[in-house]
């Protein structure tokens, strides 16, 4: 009998919104939550936003990068140390990548900015219509 090598099957595609929990990301990539906090510790491009109670939340981005680890590793038979080394030599090669997160906090400032100005301006046309 054939096993089906877990490594190589298909994984989900990723659905558009933009947090995802850690039990949500152990879904998309088939890994456990376990294996995803010790890539923590060992890819330094790997940190997801924390908020309350230490609870991680992974952008787009963050299960793109342990999508890539996780080939590098089990498909590709990488080790840890040679899967890190090629995500640096990935990342020197492909600045446009590495920039994509500054530009997308850029484009939350501007939004908030905006969002800011018109709440002020909605609270200035209550205190005049009152």
């Amino acid at each position: 009998m054939k096993r089906k090598n877990k490594s190589r099957r298909e994984l989900p595609a990723i659905p558009e919104k933009l947090y995802f929990t850690i039990s949500e990301v152990s879904e998309l990539c088939a890994l456990k939550a376990y294996v995803l906090r010790y890539w923590e510790q060992e890819f330094p491009q790997l940190r997801p936003v924390k908020r309350r109670g230490n609870r991680r939340f992974y952008q787009k981005e963050d299960i793109i990068l342990i999508r890539q680890i996780r080939k590098l590793l089990y498909e590709d038979g990488f080790t840890i140390e040679g899967a890190r080394s090629q995500l640096s030599n990935t990342a020197t090669n492909t600045p446009e990548v590495t920039s994509q997160p500054v530009k997308m906090n850029e484009i939350v400032k501007k939004v908030i900015a905006e969002l800011e100005s018109v709440l002020q301006n909605l609270q200035a046309e209550v205190k005049v219509s009152h």
